[in-house]
């Protein structure tokens, strides 16, 4: 007989154990779940009836939840964007505007690699693009190899972190507890912070290596830079805009409370299936004027649609068939750029591409997310919460001694799992705990305990997608730089990728060091209320029952009843 206090150690050591003899991990995870359930009812732990929540929580928290449909569209719009060669223009004109200078185009890379992360989320396009369209060329003007590879690969991996990021939405997904939740728009706030700060960390250590090595990063020759001047500024903003207005209807709409993440999800592959046809050499003059008078059309229905909702009053009869043309003009102008899509054939092999791509990720996830299921209800059958807490509880050293154990843990976890796969094993065990010993932590700045828990879940939340970027970038498992190996010529040695890896991985780390250090860098947003949107199903106003009639002795003002209008604390904020 197995006791109660062995349950959820064995547990775990059989999910490492089937994922070490290379089982699939959703099927790892069902498996090893079915298992110890089965042996816990024989012994008594936990009746069958118990296991029914199985069944209840994959169709009522998993397949019914409307925060997970923003993996498809999400998904789908770095698909589009992978092939409509927007990587290759940006990267093309930044190398112009920044070549003249030494480590000219590694600085190229950090920023593209920034605004791409702002808007594919996908760490496999954006390494493959800017590798393909930037290795050749600063192995042509002589950039070190190792330099060369390790910015690739570490601007590649950078959408890891930067809004609109897949792991975010996982992250906020799972980082739940009983008493408080990371929203999205909490964890796109809490990203924007250290996602800058490791741009600049980037950069900087680019421009301290142009220095003290300025033969590893030279400028690129006056006579291949092309045009200067505004003709210069002109190819770069042509890159820049759309990619500018695609993250606002993706990050924009969100923060301001136009949308929920879903449907910025869904505006955000609708615009990027947009931006492909434009940007199609087969869009003639004729879809330019329709795409046009869409603008417009969109422009003016959002310019009436804003003084209205600030008016905070309804639309009159005058203005109505205006914002109604205006929305007429503005589908059409949609249907019509849907239609040319079907009929280019390169762009329709491109949309069922995207929609096969999407398809695999998003079935990947769900399946994931049932085994995933079925394995945490079991654990926390047998007391598998409070092992993880008694087990974290007594490591020395308080918040601090809790954040570098977990910290080293899924760093090394990361050798063998994807974020994935530490999002929807390791985080849901960790994430009460985190927030028992990190809340009390952030209660003086945060002013309150409510929003000292959401802070805390967010703080540690956005920790741990800065750790998982290392993932992608360490062996043996580093992705990233498999996907360098795979498009970078012959002549560049396997070991100048790995080598070259290391550097960036160290400036990673250090990111996580500050992050720790200093939660600021995540709840500076936070502490102000920005973009404390309240998402459509959250808010709930309840009327108490009110009888026919009350005894005679209750029929006063004071005892009657009230209703309450007012939304939760947490909710205000």
């Amino acid at each position: 007989m197995i006791p109660l206090e062995m349950m959820p150690p064995l547990m775990f050591g059989g999910l490492v154990l089937f994922m070490l003899v290379g089982f699939p991990v959703a099927f790892s995870l069902l498996a090893v779940g079915l298992f110890f359930g089965v042996i816990a009812i024989l012994q008594g732990f936990f009746g069958v009836p118990f296991m029914q929540a199985v069944p209840q929580r994959i169709f009522g928290s998993v397949l019914a939840n409307d925060l997970l449909l923003a993996i498809p569209f999400f998904t789908f719009m770095g698909a589009v964007l992978e092939k409509c060669r927007l990587a290759e223009d940006m990267l093309d004109s930044m190398g112009r505007l920044f070549g003249g200078v030494r480590g000219g185009l590694g600085y190229s890379v950090i920023i593209v690699g920034f605004i791409l992360g702002a808007i594919t989320g996908t760490v496999a396009a954006q390494v493959i693009a800017m590798a393909m369209i930037s290795l050749p060329v600063m192995m042509r003007y002589g950039y070190h190899m190792r330099y060369a590879t390790g910015v690739l690969a570490a601007s590649g991996t950078i959408t890891q972190l930067v809004p609109p990021s897949l792991v975010l939405v996982v992250l906020a997904d799972q980082l739940k507890t009983q008493t408080a939740s990371a929203d999205v728009g909490s964890m796109y706030l809490g990203a924007w912070g250290p996602s800058v700060i490791q741009i600049a960390l980037f950069a900087l250590y680019t421009f301290v290596l142009s220095r003290v090595k300025p033969e590893w990063l030279p400028a690129a020759p006056e006579n291949e830079l092309g045009p200067r001047g505004w003709a210069l500024w002109k190819q770069c903003l042509q890159g820049i805009i759309p990619a500018a207005v695609l993250i606002f209807m993706v990050l924009g709409t969100m923060m301001l409370g136009v949308a929920t993440p879903t449907e910025s999800g869904a505006m955000g592959a609708l615009g990027a299936v947009i931006l492909a046809v434009i940007r199609h050499p087969e869009f003639s003059g004729r879809d330019k004027l329709v795409f046009r008078a869409g603008m417009v059309a969109l422009g003016l229905a959002a310019v009436i649609g804003t003084f209205y909702f600030k008016a905070q009053v309804g639309i009159d009869a005058a203005a109505k068939p205006y914002v109604q043309a205006s929305l007429g003009v503005l589908y059409l102008a949609v249907a019509w750029m849907l239609i040319r899509a079907s009929r280019i054939k390169p762009l329709r092999e491109l949309i069922v591409q995207s929609y096969q791509s999407t398809m695999r990720l998003t079935a990947m996830v769900v399946f994931i997310l049932i085994g995933s299921t079925c394995f945490s209800v079991v654990f926390q059958g047998v007391d598998g919460g409070l092992w993880v807490e008694h087990l974290f509880n007594g490591i020395p050293g308080g918040w601090i001694g809790f954040l570098l154990v977990v910290n080293l843990f899924v760093f090394f976890l990361a050798f063998f799992l994807d974020f994935f796969e530490i999002a929807f094993i390791v985080v849901p065990m960790l994430a009460p705990v985190a927030q028992k010993i990190l809340a009390p932590e952030l209660e003086p700045m945060m002013g309150s305990p409510e929003a000292a828990a959401s802070a805390a879940l967010v703080w540690f939340g956005v920790m741990l997608c800065v750790n998982m970027q290392t993932s992608f970038m360490h062996p043996p498992f580093g992705f990233a730089l498999f996907y360098l190996r795979g498009v970078a010529p012959k002549e560049v040695k396997s070991s100048d990728i790995y080598w070259g890896a290391l550097p960036w991985v160290g400036l990673q780390m250090l990111m996580v060091l500050l992050v720790a250090a200093l939660p600021q860098t995540v709840t500076y947003f936070l502490d102000r209320g920005v973009g404390g949107k309240v998402e459509s199903g959250d808010l709930q106003i309840e009327q108490p029952a009110i009888p026919d009639s009350l005894p005679a002795q209750k029929q006063d003002d004071e005892q009657q009843p009230e209703l309450n209008f007012s939304q939760p604390e947490e909710e205000k904020k």
